[in-house]
C-alpha cells in the first residue's frame, strides 16, 4: 500500500512500538488542541462560542492549567461561567419548565471543546487504521508488533474491527489486540506482584531487587485506563 497524506501519519504513530498506539494517537491530538486553544485561536469569535458552549470535561480542564497561561483559561472561564450561568441558573431559566432547565443542566455537564474534536479526528483516523490494515500486508506486520494496546482502547478496536474490517481480517485483528493486551496485563500483574512482595520483611535489605516494579503501579493504571 502507497503512503499518502492519509497514511503517513498512522505510520509514524505506530512505527515507534512504544505503548499504545491509539493513546499516542489521542494524546497527539490532545495536545495540539489544547495548544490551538490556548493560542491565538482564544480569540476567534467561532472557538469562542463553541468553548463557552461545550466547556472542557476535568481531564481537558488540567492539561489546559498545564498550558500556564492561567490568563487565556480565566478569561474562557469568565464566559463559560457566564454562558452557564445565563442559560442554567439566571431568573429567567427558574421560569422555564423544570424539565427544560435540568435538561439544560445535564447538557452543559456532559460537553468538552476537546473531547468534540478529538473524537472526530479519532473517528477518521480509525477509518485509515482499518483501511490500512485490510490493504497492507507490512502495516499487518506493523500493527503486530506494537509493544501493548491498552484495555480501553483494546475494546474499542475490537468493537470497530466488527462492523469496519472484512470477515476474512476480522478475526485476526481482535486475535491480534486481544493477544497484546494480554501479554502486557499478564507482565504488569507480575511488576505489581513484585511490587508488593518487596515489602515484605525477607526483602527488607539495601540490596534487595525491585526489577522492573518500581514504576508498576503507573503502569497498571495507564493500562487499565488509558490515562497516566
Amino acid at each position: 500500500m502507497r503512503e499518502s497524506i492519509l497514511t503517513i501519519p498512522i505510520n509514524e504513530i505506530f512505527e515507534p512500538k512504544c505503548g499504545c498506539p491509539i493513546c499516542m494517537m489521542r494524546d497527539t491530538l490532545e495536545s495540539h488542541t489544547t495548544e490551538y486553544i490556548m493560542g491565538a485561536a482564544m480569540m476567534e469569535p467561532d472557538v469562542r462560542i463553541d468553548t463557552n458552549r461545550l466547556g472542557f470535561c476535568h481531564t481537558h480542564y488540567q492539561q489546559l492549567l498545564k498550558q500556564k497561561n492561567r490568563l487565556s483559561l480565566a478569561l474562557m472561564l469568565q464566559t463559560r461561567l457566564e454562558t452557564v450561568k445565563k442559560e442554567v441558573f439566571s431568573k429567567k431559566s427558574f421560569l422555564e419548565p423544570k424539565a427544560k432547565k435540568l435538561k439544560a443542566l445535564a447538557g452543559h455537564n456532559s460537553t468538552c471543546f476537546v473531547c468534540s474534536k478529538v473524537d472526530w479526528a479519532m473517528e477518521r483516523l480509525m477509518v485509515t487504521v482499518f483501511d490500512m490494515y485490510e490493504n497492507s500486508e507490512d502495516f499487518r506486520r506493523l500493527f503486530a508488533e506494537q509493544e501493548y494496546i491498552c484495555m480501553p482502547h483494546c475494546e474499542m478496536l475490537t468493537e470497530l474491527a466488527k462492523t469496519k474490517l472484512s470477515k476474512k481480517y476480522a478475526s485476526d485483528f481482535i486475535d491480534t489486540c486481544t493477544d497484546l493486551a494480554g501479554k502486557q496485563i499478564a507482565m504488569l500483574y507480575d511488576d505489581v506482584s513484585h511490587f508488593c512482595s518487596m515489602f515484605d520483611y525477607r526483602n527488607n535489605s539495601p540490596d534487595a531487587d525491585w526489577g522492573n516494579s518500581r514504576d508498576s503501579i503507573e503502569r497498571a493504571i495507564k493500562f487499565l485506563t488509558s490515562r497516566e
